[in-house]
């Protein structure tokens, strides 16, 4: 079963791109007692190996990434409000009046905006840009505000994680429950070698993952991921990509990545034989680490198994446990199948 602990901890640990060092060392003390082998590149990679009951037919890899989408402090003014630079791919609309946390001490602060009052009507309407945002920590000045603060400084969404009816709602779902899925996985006893990769700056452009799949260089590799729900109010059936309460989601092809074929086929086929709900993603958007694994080296047969998210690079996402299950037991089918060098 879900280890709901497991996946809080990770959840509320804070890490925007290039700033995983929080996230790291949580994964590093639960995968310590489990792994054969640890290295941390010059990325700040967490590489893991784990020595299996079987050398492997098939070298594999299996990807999670470690950051979330967030903010860096850009300028503070003068009256101590804070200017911000988003990290990753943030919807603007959803960032004014949300809760958040400044710097490595989580400073709290607010997102504001002008007030409805004195606003004309028309910009009513418009969706601010981020220039026209600031955060807002309570300080009486800019001096008051560097006191605590300094430039560079992560922000990240305030969000509180809560497990109910079947579902969490969190911020960082994406990818903490990756995170956590490779960490149940390495707790086990596995029947094939595996190779480990917790990656960094995934959101600003897969550049940790390109530096795991050339040091580790695998022959096949299995992002585990969250994707987008739409399964939401007012969104056609068609359009929907994916829905929570579907299973685990496998794509044929992203903005990034033309997935394996014959593993896309695999990872279907493994997992309802595992007892697992599988979808499939409809629609040709978004893109993951895959894209930059797939054409290390001379190439890696690469495929993505993602948990479905609503509301996915917000301040909170919405998964069901059920698509978890099955989204970590099609993961652990998979893996051995193509361990053990099966293929269709």
């Amino acid at each position: 079963m879900t280890d709901f602990k497991l996946l809080e901890d990770l959840c509320r640990a804070r890490g925007i791109s290039g700033q995983e060092a929080a996230v790291r060392e949580l994964i590093m003390d639960q995968v310590k007692p489990y792994a054969d082998q640890i290295t941390l590149d010059n990325l700040g990679n967490l590489l893991v190996f784990k020595q299996g009951a079987e050398r492997p037919k098939t070298k594999l890899m299996l990807s999670a990434h470690m950051d979330e989408v967030g903010f860096i402090v850009t300028h503070v003014t003068e009256n101590g409000f804070l200017k911000v630079a988003p990290v990753g791919g943030i919807d603007k609309r959803v960032v004014p009046g949300k809760r958040v946390l400044v710097g490595d001490q989580g400073i709290p602060g607010v997102i504001g905006i002008q007030p409805i009052h004195l606003s004309k009507s028309e910009e009513r309407e418009k969706t601010l840009l981020f220039d026209q945002l600031a955060v807002d920590i309570g300080a009486s000045s800019r001096e008051n505000a560097l006191d605590h603060i300094a430039l560079g400084d992560m922000v990240t969404f305030a969000s509180v994680f809560d497990f109910s009816g079947g579902m969490v709602k969190s911020k960082a779902i994406d990818d903490r429950a990756g995170c956590a899925m490779l960490i149940e996985l390495l707790r086990e006893e596995l029947p094939f070698d595996l190779h480990f990769s917790f990656v960094t700056q995934e959101e600003v452009g897969c550049r940790g993952a390109k530096a795991a799949a050339y040091s580790v260089a695998p022959e096949a590799c299995i992002v585990v991921e969250s994707t987008t729900a739409a399964d939401i109010a007012g969104v056609e059936e068609e359009k929907q990509v994916c829905r929570v309460g579907g299973g685990a989601v496998i794509s044929f092809m992203d903005r990034s990545t033309i997935y394996d074929r014959g593993y896309f086929r695999l990872a279907q086929q493994v997992g309802i034989r595992a007892g697992a709900k599988v979808q499939i993603k409809q629609a040709v958007a978004g893109g993951n680490d895959a894209g930059a694994i797939y054409v290390s080296r001379g190439g890696v047969r690469t495929i993505a198994v993602s948990l479905p998210c609503r509301y996915l690079h917000s301040a909170v996402g919405l998964i069901a446990q059920e698509d978890y299950e099955s989204a970590k037991t099609t993961v652990r089918a998979l893996a051995e199948a193509i361990a053990s060098g099966e293929t269709l």
